[in-house]
C-alpha cells in the first residue's frame, strides 16, 4: 500500500514533471532523487506526493545481489552515495522494516552445495558407485553359479538315491541272437551201419572199438563195394568230411564221390600208428574238403580199382567251412 505523505491527490503524481516548465518550478527532480523526479519522502503542501513502492522495469531488481546505480541521462549529476550500496528510494520491498525475508540461493560450483567450488564432476563419488555396481553384478554371478552347481548336486543325489551309484551304467540287455543269424546248427553225424550199402558190403561187428551203434561198421575191403550218405545242408558252400575208420596197421586208400562229381582219392593212413594186424588198435581219422549245395547231397565212399581197401568204415560227419582235427 502506497504511503500518503502529502495533502495532494494521487492524479497530481506526474512521474514527467520533471520535464515541464511547471513541473521543476514545484520541485521535480531527474530520477535518482525521489520517487519518478520528485523529492524524498518530505510532505510538502502542493506538491505531489512520492510513492513507497517504485515500479521497475522488467529484469532490473536483483534480489541479495548490489543495486546497480541507475543510468543518468546527459547533463545530469550521479546519484549520492557509492556504487554497490542500496539505493533508499530503490531498495527492494524486503529491505524496508516488516518487509519480506528473500531466501538466499546457496552458491556453488557444479559440483553440488558443499562441494570443492572447481566445478568439476564428483569423480570420487562416481567411482565409488561404479565400484559398487561392480561388486553387486559380481555378487549376482557368483550366486547364481552357486545356484547351478547346488541343482547338479541335488539332482546327482537324487539319481544315486532311485538308481544306485551315478557311476554305475546299466548295460543293456544283450540281445538274442536269431536262429538265422547264429552260428549254423550241428550238422549231422552218420553211423555207417545206417548209410546205403552198394555192391558186396556188409555189417560186421566183430572188430571191438567201432563207435556205431552195437559197434557195427562196414567193410569195404573188395573193389565194388560202397557206401553212400545222403544228408542235406542248410546252404550251400564249402564243408569237412571227417571220417572214422580202422585199419590193420598199415595205410589203405578208397575212392570218394561227392554229388554228381568224379570220383577221387581219400587217403586211409595208419595214424593211430597201431601194429600191422591190429585191427583194434588201428581206429582213426581222416578228413576231405568237399562242395555242397544247399539242401540234399550224396555223398559215396567206395573200393575201386586200383584202391587198396583193406578198411573198416566207422561214421561220417560234416563241419561247415575248412576244418582240421
Amino acid at each position: 500500500m502506497a504511503g500518503n505523505n502529502g495533502a495532494s491527490t494521487p492524479e497530481d503524481d506526474d512521474p514527467f514533471g520533471y520535464l515541464y516548465a511547471d513541473g521543476q518550478a514545484a520541485g521535480a527532480q531527474p530520477p535518482g532523487q525521489g520517487g519518478y523526479g520528485y523529492p524524498g519522502p518530505a510532505a510538502q503542501p502542493g506538491v505531489p506526493r512520492t510513492s513507497y513502492n517504485q515500479v521497475r522495469n522488467v529484469g532490473e531488481r536483483q534480489y541479495g545481489q548490489p543495486q546497480q546505480p541507475p543510468q543518468q541521462g546527459y547533463g545530469y549529476p550521479p546519484p549520492q552515495g557509492a556504487y554497490n550500496r542500496p539505493n533508499p528510494q530503490y531498495a527492494a520491498p524486503e529491505t524496508y522494516p516488516g518487509g519480506a525475508t528473500t531466501a538466499q540461493v546457496p552458491q556453488g560450483g557444479r559440483g553440488g552445495a558443499g562441494g570443492s567450488g572447481k566445478g568439476g564432476p564428483n569423480t570420487k563419488g562416481l567411482l565409488i558407485a561404479a565400484v559398487a555396481v561392480v561388486a553387486v553384478v559380481l555378487i549376482g554371478i557368483g550366486a547364481a553359479l552357486l545356484t547351478s552347481d547346488g541343482d547338479k548336486d541335488k539332482k546327482k543325489d537324487e539319481a544315486t538315491s532311485t538308481q544306485g551309484p551315478g557311476s554305475k551304467v546299466e548295460e543293456s540287455p544283450t540281445p538274442t541272437p536269431s536262429q538265422s543269424a547264429s552260428a549254423p546248427a550241428d550238422l549231422p553225424k552218420q553211423d555207417a551201419a545206417m548209410l546205403k550199402l552198394g555192391g558186396t558190403a556188409r555189417l560186421d561187428n566183430t572188430v571191438s572199438g567201432a563207435k556205431g551203434a552195437n559197434g557195427q561198421y562196414v567193410n569195404l575191403n573188395e573193389v565194388g563195394r560202397s557206401a553212400t550218405w545222403t544228408v542235406e545242408v542248410p546252404q550251400a558252400g564249402e564243408y569237412t568230411l571227417f571220417v572214422t575208420y580202422g585199419v590193420p596197421g598199415k595205410d589203405a586208400k578208397t575212392s570218394l564221390t561227392v554229388n554228381s562229381e568224379a570220383p577221387r582219392g581219400i587217403n586211409m593212413k595208419n595214424y593211430a600208428n597201431a601194429p600191422e594186424g591190429d585191427l583194434e588198435k588201428g581206429w582213426t581219422t581222416t578228413y576231405a574238403y568237399v562242395n555242397l549245395v544247399k539242401g540234399s547231397n550224396t555223398l559215396m565212399i567206395s573200393c575201386n580199382e586200383g584202391d587198396q581197401c583193406d578198411a573198416n568204415l566207422d561214421q561220417l560227419s560234416l563241419e561247415a567251412g575248412h576244418r582240421t582235427r
